[in-house]
């Protein structure tokens, strides 16, 4: 989720750059919640690890490849499981935009950079906001009061324009007023 006001200075900044102003937006983290579900995944994969250490080492003892390879790749999951989490509950995306030119970053555990994308747009206010509903809502055909809660409301998209005509997605989210916000704040600047 971005944030949808330039007052969050904590995840908005604003830089004048050569006498142009550019601004990025900095997605918000995971509630704290997330962090017991990873302190209970964790505790599961330790328990795991624990049980199996014995039989893995005596299957690396062996001396055949096949169950050495075995047993480092039960080893190399274990591992990788708690390792992948922490990767993702420290994801954050990065909107910064300099008058035609839109930079999306991703980046995971403590700002290592995973993925940058710069993005020509037509004009510096070439944004617009989309609904998206990828299937039918059979829920709201049928108009029955107690198939309300099944209806499908679909998202809407954050789109950009770019110079060579194609449009690209920056961003989703639930609220069409969000992305609203946001699109008002990156066509200021």
């Amino acid at each position: 989720m971005f944030p949808v006001s330039e007052e969050e200075t904590d995840r908005v900044e604003v830089k004048d750059i050569n006498n142009t102003k550019s601004i990025t937006l900095k997605t918000y983290g995971l509630p704290m919640l997330f962090w017991g579900y990873f302190a209970a995944i964790a505790i599961v994969i330790g328990a795991m690890y624990i049980a199996v250490r014995g039989p893995v080492e005596k299957l690396m003892a062996t001396g055949d490849q096949i169950n050495y390879v075995l047993g480092l790749g039960a080893i190399a999951v274990m591992a990788g499981i708690p390792l992948f989490l922490l990767c993702a509950f420290f994801y954050e995306k990065f909107i910064t935009k300099n008058g035609k030119e839109i930079t999306l970053t991703h980046r995971v555990f403590f700002g290592i950079l995973l993925l940058r994308k710069k993005l020509n747009l037509k004009s510096a206010d070439a944004l617009f906001v989309e609904h998206f509903l990828d299937s039918p809502n059979v829920a709201k055909m049928k108009n029955d009061p107690s198939l309300r809660g099944f209806e499908n409301k679909g998202h809407y998209q954050l789109w950009a324009i770019l110079d060579d005509g194609k449009e690209v997605v920056i961003d989703k989210a639930a609220r069409k007023v969000d992305l609203d916000k946001i699109k008002t704040i990156l066509c200021k600047y």
